[in-house]
């Protein structure tokens, strides 16, 4: 028979469920079935890049949040990034972003297609539920996209990011925060 530490049955679990909830988010819905979700699991030092651009971020742009969010970066066991590419789906009739045709949007790639980013967040709330069925403590995160972007972790056309990190303590470090 075995013995197994708590603390690293805790990382393992941590890390299967990082790994559940990429699958949730790929499996999610996807506007006429094309994704543009781009995802990624970071875990040790690979987190230290995006912790020391969200400090920056704070420090050159005076917002605090983008530190308070660095800090509980430090105390998380991975990280999931999670981002869409925009790529309009060439509908016959659509219009919600601004644009009269999927054509006319095309030639504006800077402006996200409402699908594409409403995918992302069908897919972003499918991973958090699997978070929330095993009881890992994480939040969403504006900040660390912000960051991953800076940092080009992801391909240039991937311009819309959100960070999760997960962690399990006794007290969740996501909430209370100063």
């Amino acid at each position: 028979m075995a013995t197994f530490e708590e603390e690293n049955s805790i990382e393992d679990a941590i890390l299967q469920v990082a790994k559940l909830m990429v699958a949730a988010a790929r499996t999610a819905p996807k506007a006429r079935g094309e994704s543009t979700l781009h995802t990624r699991i970071v875990t040790g030092s690979d987190v230290h890049p995006i912790i020391a651009k969200m400090e920056q971020i704070s420090n050159e742009e005076n917002i605090p949040s983008f530190y308070r969010d660095a800090q509980n970066l430090k105390n998380c066991s991975a990280l999931i990034l999670f981002g869409t590419s925009i790529k309009p789906l060439m509908l016959q009739k659509c219009g919600m972003c601004g644009f009269e045709s999927c054509t006319e949007k095309a030639k504006h790639p800077e402006i996200p297609c409402v699908f594409n980013t409403g995918d992302l967040g069908i897919a972003i709330g499918s991973a958090v539920s699997v978070a929330m069925d095993h009881r890992i403590d994480n939040r969403i995160m504006y900040t660390v996209g912000q960051a991953v972007g800076e940092l080009a972790i992801f391909p240039k056309q991937v311009n819309i990011i959100y960070g999760i990190p997960l962690q399990a303590h006794s007290k969740n470090i996501f909430f209370d925060r100063k």
